[in-house]
């Protein structure tokens, strides 16, 4: 006998967003890595929001930004309008970043001005340090040189700000150029 093609949606559900995400899935130890080094950036967060303070609504989360611009990287998404678009209704991405089903998701213009203040602050330069010192810490490091396709990257920058010559990423600790 053949179903019928019906929707029916509850009304309540009593599943977590920690239900639909697979236990061996790849972004669970990195979501542990990262709010690992996130409690370690308390004080930098507290400066941050004191610097702030002019009134007005509270500001969004820094550790639900700074995992909102790590999905962006991990899932190569060009810009802040489609990260928050599929953060809407990607239960992964609502997962990763902090957010509830029922939680909105930020307007992208909010997102790239706050997204501005975190690299101002050196916070993605102190989460990136964090999580590398960890990853030494576990031994997940190898000193093994390796070469990364810059093809893509060409594809996306403008054609004077390329160089012809390939990439190479060695890890390393980060430290600010700014100021």
């Amino acid at each position: 006998m053949r179903g019928a093609d019906t929707f029916t949606e509850s009304l309540f559900t009593t599943r977590k967003l920690e239900d639909f995400v697979p236990a061996d899935h790849p972004l669970r130890p990195i979501r542990q890595m990262v709010n690992a080094a996130l409690v370690k950036m308390d004080v930098l967060f507290s400066g941050m929001y004191e610097a702030d303070i002019k009134g007005g609504r509270p500001s969004i989360a820094r550790e639900k930004l700074l995992r909102a611009m790590l999905l962006q990287v991990f899932y190569s998404i060009r810009s802040e309008r489609q990260l928050m678009e599929q953060t809407q209704y990607n239960l992964l991405f609502r997962w990763f970043i902090g957010l509830a089903m029922d939680d909105a998701v930020w307007v992208p213009t909010v997102f790239t001005k706050n997204r501005e203040r975190l690299i101002e602050h050196d916070a993605v330069i102190e989460l990136f340090n964090l999580v590398l010192e960890q990853a030494e810490h576990k031994g997940l490091l190898s000193g093994e040189h390796f070469s990364v396709d810059g093809t893509l990257i060409q594809a996306w920058a403008g054609h004077k700000s390329v160089q012809s010559d390939g990439l190479a990423f060695v890890p390393a600790r980060i430290t600010s150029t700014c100021g």
